[in-house]
């Protein structure tokens, strides 16, 4: 997501007050199935968005396709129409090929506000060109070389059900109507991340299967005085978007968090993550995990807090609150008696708009093996919810007539889901197990479904494509509203039973009474018992209470 950045050392580096999105990468020999696996949470504070839909079809000759900044909704110029295009859910279309990014600004001399095309545009317009991820790259890069590429330094996870790749892009500053871009192969048997960081060091530039760059990618660096050794020794990162405090504690901590949950030792790498040590060792660009990951494996990474972590925002510090809420409000910097302070920035985080773990499965008909696990807020505070990448219809709950980012809507997943999490995160530690037991009680009722429907859509597929892709599509929208439905009912859950900071007491979900009807005694727990000694080292004998009164 696009924000805003500080120059520091000649770099326009990732140091904005929200350093938006985190993408996640698992090849199809990680992953427990077979599945390649990829995940984006789209963060970005004020930001409404639901679920993205372009219908596939056939266009003339001479067809233009009018251009608008995905963020702003600028309008920035025209290009061609492709004579065909796919079907594009979300962020996946129907072969299955799946596009995130997270942005991580480089030099700002590089950026071309001339440009036609953003990154969100090129995301989207490449989804409906491309049947797979090295074709995406292809899609993108000549549009991007064709047609000016107006946003900041940007990596993209482009994935399809047989391949993973990660590509970082950049323009070559104003009027210029070009970029260099490197795209590395993730092997099948690694997972890799990416958050707001660029990520892409060294490359091997005879590697033609696995490594793609622009012809200039080292030539440009060279012309611009910024590298001058071997080109053996050029790292796309530490030329074009150098890592400061900045990049390293509030991004690449969040790729640290993701592999140190599935590959051992890598308390290693700490160091760099903290941001502090200038000598610190670097992170690999992936890692072969010790175990294969499942997509609730990865949907659990997409709502870490850095838990059990020396970094952990959970219960180490007052910032939480009296019920250790792991969120931290933002800008991430701040000054107290003319210092500068941080909070810490983990993968979860309340600004998400949509967030998705999206599943690719080489296997199966393509309008059925791919699967996006949609959110439309903060992936810890929602149930994800399948969509099939052969659908055309959105659900209600995810494409609202009306709802906008000052419109509420009873009906939009957004503002719903959103009204939850509000009333859960300053009373997280109380109020969360709550939406956590209906959250993983939908998630698990998917789960236990998918194969049966997946049969089902596979029969009926062999004989009646449209029919399969209707009944995925209908069991898909179905889903999604029955978890707006689910939430709103745990909406007034909470407010029944958390009331005044009191709790009601419930069996199997359902309140007590007494035997003339009233509502049962309420239980006040009070101070959690971390706070309550914080408290008290903190205040010293303020509020102790005299012997003997």
């Amino acid at each position: 997501m696009k924000r805003f950045y500080v120059l520091a050392m000649g770099l326009l580096l990732a140091a904005s007050y929200s350093l938006a999105c985190t993408n996640f990468i698992v090849g199809k020999k990680a992953s427990v199935n077979g599945s390649v696996i990829c995940t984006y949470n789209a963060d970005d504070y004020g930001m409404f968005i639901g679920l993205a839909h372009y219908p596939g079809g056939s266009h003339a000759k001479g067809e233009m396709r009018q251009v608008y900044d995905w963020d702003s909704k600028v309008y920035h110029g025209q290009i061609p129409e492709a004579p065909v295009t796919y079907n594009v859910i979300g962020n996946i279309n129907e072969y299955q090929v799946t596009i995130g990014e997270t942005t991580y600004g480089g030099r700002e001399e590089m950026v071309d506000s001339t440009g036609i095309l953003d990154y969100g545009s090129l995301i989207y317009i490449a989804l409906q060109r491309s049947r797979t991820a090295r074709e995406a790259i292809r899609v993108m890069t000549t549009l991007a070389e064709t047609y000016g590429y107006n946003s900041e330094g940007e990596t993209f996870t482009i994935c399809d059900p047989n391949e993973a790749w990660i590509m970082e892009m950049m323009g070559k500053g104003p009027g210029s109507k070009g970029v260099v871009w490197v795209a590395q192969r993730i092997p099948d048997d690694a997972i890799c991340a990416h958050a707001n960081q660029s990520r892409i060091g060294k490359f091997d530039m005879k590697d033609k299967q696995n490594v793609l760059y622009s012809k200039d990618v080292i030539k440009f660096a060279r012309q611009k005085g910024w590298f001058t050794g071997k080109d053996a020794d050029f790292s796309w990162k530490m030329v074009y978007a150098a890592p400061n405090f900045s990049g390293r504690r509030f991004c690449d901590a969040r790729v640290w968090a993701f592999f140190n949950h599935f590959k051992s030792g890598f308390d290693r790498y700490l160091p760099w993550a903290e941001g502090k040590d200038p000598y610190a060792e670097d992170m690999p660009l992936w890692v072969v995990p010790d175990r294969k990951l499942s997509i609730q494996d990865v949907q659990m990474a997409m709502r870490d807090h850095y838990e059990g972590t020396p970094l952990a925002t959970d219960t180490l510090d007052f910032g939480g609150g009296i019920w250790q809420m792991p969120y931290r409000p933002t800008p991430l910097t701040f000054k107290v008696g003319g210092r500068k302070y941080f909070n810490e920035r983990p993968t979860s985080t309340q600004q998400t708009g949509f967030s998705y773990v999206s599943e690719m499965r080489s296997w199966l008909p393509r309008e059925i093996g791919g699967v996006l696990w949609f959110g439309n807020d903060d992936g810890n505070m929602v149930a994800y919810t399948p969509v099939y990448c052969g659908n055309t219809v959105q659900p209600e709950c995810y494409n609202t007539p009306g709802a906008d980012a000052l419109t509420f809507s009873m009906k939009n997943a957004y503002w719903v889901c959103n009204w939850v999490s509000n009333m859960v995160y300053p009373r997280y530690s109380s109020l969360f197990p709550d939406l956590k037991e209906v959250r993983d009680s939908l998630e698990r009722s998917y789960f236990a479904r998918q194969d049966e429907v997946e049969a089902h859509a596979k029969a009926l597929y062999a004989t009646d494509k449209a029919a399969a892709l209707k009944y995925l599509n209908d069991y898909s929208n179905l889903q999604a509203q029955r978890m707006l439905d689910r939430w709103k009912e745990l909406a007034i859950y909470l407010i029944v039973k958390h009331n005044d900071m009191a709790v009601k007491p419930t069996k199997d979900g359902r309140f007590l009474r007494t035997e003339t009807g009233l509502g049962a005694r309420v239980e006040r727990p009070g101070y959690p018992a971390a706070f309550a000694e914080k408290l008290v080292r903190a205040t010293g004998t303020k509020f102790e209470v005299p012997e003997n009164k």
